[in-house]
């Protein structure tokens, strides 16, 4: 892609929050499946790597029996606050206005919104009639990756302008304690809530020059990652091959990327990886020969939030800006497809 300046990063969390240790008791109290099945894996909790989470309800609320209707509804009005919330908080972060903004792209993919979220918000929070829009849906955990690289591929095709890029994703409204499905376990073990938002400018000065971006999508893996739509809501699809995919799959797929933009993986100062889950934190570190303990950040946004999906990996990369960011920095998210998408910044 033509270069695009990266302004601003940040992240924004919904007003509840709960303990692991609190989530497990609530979902061992409240699970209506097979008891001997929570009980064999209950102790995902304990092994997550998790400390506390941020949710959209109080913690009563996902004991209630709730369909379509009022799980979107929940998604609606917690989307509408986190996406102003942190939309306003980029923007400004970045020293402009509202109606500086020329495009936004939006990322959500655990709720439904027409007309969508930017639809929705854009004129409370001051954005320009005239604004471009691009909501996607679909990407999943990838959607931070993939949906920042949309916008600064439309801000670098249109010298001068400024993108806004906003993903909300609200994972703990899917949880199902209803099912007798291993991933719906796994998913309540895991399983947060927040948003991320980040501004793109073509040319220009800012954190880091967006200097490429790709993607790297495998046949036949279309059963390990993603969502079942079902009457009372989603189900979330994990298959238990993902770590092991990963380490055997990602750094062929990141040499095949960093080969496109002329670099190798030496040339990285730092990998900022999308932390779904601290066994894939784990095979991230094995697949790139990175020591133990190198993602130290993704460790530290896995156990004071969780895994939101998509905004995760800006969660990650707002406290590398903040600790400093090196002179190369890549970063990767896994989504549905199965997905891979990397993104290399470059330090001004």
């Amino acid at each position: 892609m033509n270069q695009a300046s990266l302004l601003s990063v940040a992240t924004a969390l919904p007003p509840h929050s709960v303990s692991q240790a609190d989530a497990k008791a609530k979902a061992r109290a409240l699970f209506g499946g097979r008891p001997a099945l929570f009980d064999r894996l209950a102790k995902v909790f304990d092994n997550a790597g998790i400390a506390r989470r941020h949710i959209v309800a109080p913690l009563d609320w996902y004991g209630g029996d709730h369909g379509w209707e009022a799980r979107n509804h929940l998604y609606l009005d917690a989307a509408d606050a986190l996406f102003c919330e942190v939309a306003t908080k980029a923007i400004a972060d970045a020293g402009l206005k509202p109606a500086d903004i020329d495009g936004v792209v939006t990322v959500s993919t655990t709720g439904i919104a027409t007309p969508s979220l930017e639809a929705r918000n854009g004129p409370a929070i001051g954005l320009s009639p005239a604004i471009a829009r691009v909501p996607l849906f679909g990407l999943g955990c990838a959607g931070g990756v993939s949906g920042l690289a949309t916008a600064a591929r439309l801000a670098s095709a249109s010298p001068g302008s400024r993108w806004l890029f906003v993903t909300v994703e609200t994972c703990s409204i899917a949880i199902r304690l209803d099912s007798d499905d291993p991933a719906a376990i796994v998913a309540t073990a895991i399983f947060g809530d927040g948003a991320a938002a980040a501004v793109v400018e073509s040319g220009g000065q800012g954190i880091a020059t967006i200097a490429a971006a790709g993607e790297r999508m495998w046949p036949d893996t279309l059963g390990i990652m993603g969502w079942r739509v079902e009457d009372p809501g989603l189900a979330v699809v994990f298959d238990r091959a993902i770590p092991p995919f990963v380490e055997a799959q990602l750094a062929g797929a990141v040499d095949e990327l960093l080969d496109g933009m002329n670099l190798s993986r030496g040339d990285i100062d730092r990998f900022c990886c999308h932390p779904g889950g601290v066994k894939v934190i784990d095979a991230i570190e094995t697949a790139l020969a990175l020591p133990g303990g190198t993602l130290d950040i993704e460790r530290e946004v896995l156990r004071s939030c969780g895994n939101m999906s998509a905004p995760t990996v800006l969660f990650a990369l707002d406290r590398l800006i903040a600790r400093g960011l090196p002179d190369r920095t890549m970063l990767t998210a896994f989504g549905p497809g199965f997905t891979c998408a990397a993104m290399l910044l470059e330090r001004r």
